[in-house]
Formats: structure tokens, sequence, C-alpha cells
């Protein structure tokens, strides 16, 4: 009897352990749909876009800027490219990204008061983008495969069934302890994420604000990312979205980011 009842014990525990790991593989899968979705959008895409950073006092800022990204693969190697048009102190700036999905990425930034590409080194990617409450590495996205994934009890956002998914970086990380997303389960497009320190507080909390149709693709078109510990909050708008425009690759090189594309900034 006791040698049957350590039998069952194990079985039950194999049982236990294979069901985590197919939690896991589900949760991994639901976060490569959304980076998809939300990310990889077409072959590639342009945007203009217009951010209104808020203090904690409800004073505004604006920026205003167009982004290029071109696709390498699906899933895979990615280029961004941002051009600053207003207001004046960062006019002519300009932001480029290389998305790897294997390695580090790489970042450059041409300030033109000083005339000077300067890259961004790896460290410096939780760093504000232009002041914002978003980061550098907000821009592009955070690859799914740097984070271990598990899915909780499935929720609502803004009365649309999600999936709740909990995501923790594999690697010492400085943007987060954890993360929690809110999926979509029909377009998986993540319609909020909360960031948590080591401590388990709420740091930042992404939500997307607006999805509209664009050439058939549903689009986050204005989202925000709240400074829980700041009390700011920046709303990000986009305008003029086209996908498969047919991008070069060599737009994304120093050489536009000194002089832009024309044909695509205006």
């Amino acid at each position: 009897m006791k040698r049957y009842t350590q039998i069952m014990l194990l079985a039950v525990m194999a049982l236990l352990v294979r069901n985590l790991a197919v939690k896991a593989q589900d949760a991994t899968e639901i976060m490569k749909k959304s980076h998809m979705a939300y990310y990889y959008a077409g072959n590639d895409g342009a945007a203009e876009v217009t951010m209104r950073l808020i203090d904690k006092k409800g004073g505004e800022r604006i920026r205003e800027f167009t982004m290029l990204r071109i696709d390498k693969a699906d899933g895979g190697d990615q280029k961004y490219y941002t051009y600053f048009k207003k207001p004046s102190d960062v006019s002519r700036l300009t932001f480029m990204v290389y998305k790897s999905a294997t390695g580090n990425d790489q970042r450059w930034i041409y300030v033109p008061s000083i005339d000077l590409v300067k890259p961004i080194s790896a460290d410096d990617k939780n760093s504000s983008f232009v002041g914002s409450d978003f980061t550098y590495e907000d821009v592009s996205g955070r690859h799914w495969t740097e984070d271990n994934h598990k899915s909780l009890p499935d929720g609502q956002i803004d009365g649309k069934a999600v999936y709740v998914i909990e995501s923790v970086p594999k690697k010492p990380y400085k943007g987060f302890a954890k993360s929690i997303s809110y999926i979509d389960k029909d377009t998986y497009l993540p319609l909020q994420e909360e960031y948590f320190d080591d401590k388990g507080e709420m740091i930042r909390r992404l939500h997307a604000d607006k999805i509209e149709v664009i050439d058939g693709i549903p689009t986050v078109t204005v989202r925000s990312m709240e400074n829980l510990k700041k009390g700011s909050k920046t709303i990000v708008e986009f305008s003029k979205i086209t996908y498969n425009v047919g991008l070069k690759d060599d737009i994304f090189t120093e050489r536009y980011l000194k002089t832009p594309p024309h044909e695509y900034i205006k």
C-alpha cells in the first residue's frame, strides 16, 4: 500500500510538472503572438507621431516626429528611424535602433546642435526617451525571448476578454523586476502592461487608449504611459499610419541620421 501511494504521488507530481511546462509554453506563445501583432505589423511601417508629456502638476509639453520601421524577418531583427520636427529644442534630432532578436540592440542618436552621432549604450536603454515616460527600449519593444512567462487567470480590460501573462527577466534587468501584460484575446494586442520593481510596487503602467484598423491591421493609435512614482504621464498618438510602404534598408544608416529621407519626412 505504501509503495502504491508513493507511485501515485510521483505520478501526480509528474503531471503537475508537465502542466506547468505546458502553461509556460502557452504563455510564451501568447507573448510571441502579442509581440508580432504590436511590433511586426506588415513588412514595414511609417507614421506621424504626436507625444504629449504631462507632469504631475498638469503642465504639458509637445513633441512631434516621424517614425519609420522595417522588418528584416518576422519576429526577427528590425530597424527603427525617428526624426523629430517640433519643438525647436529637439528639431532635427534623430534616433535609430537596430533591434536584434538574439543579441543586444544597437541605438544611436544624432544631436544637431553639436552635429554629433552618439551611440546609446545598453546600460542607457532604460533611460527616458526625450524626457518622456517611455524609455529608449519602449520605442522598439523588448523581445519576448528575454523573459520567462507564465499565465495568470484570464481577465477583462475595457470590457474585452484578455489573457493575463506575468513576465520575469531571465537576466538581471534595470527596467523592471516583473511585468504583467493584458493581451486582447481577439487581436493579441496588449491592452495594458504593468511594470513592477523588486519590492513588488508598480512603477509604470502602459495603456492602449485607442485601437483602429489600418490597412486591415488592428493598430494601437493612441497609447499612454504613466510613471506612478513621478506622477507624470505621456500620451502618444499615431496618425497617417501606412504599412508595407517599401522602405529601403539604406535609410537606416548614419547618412540619414544627419540628412533625413525627404520622401518620407515632410
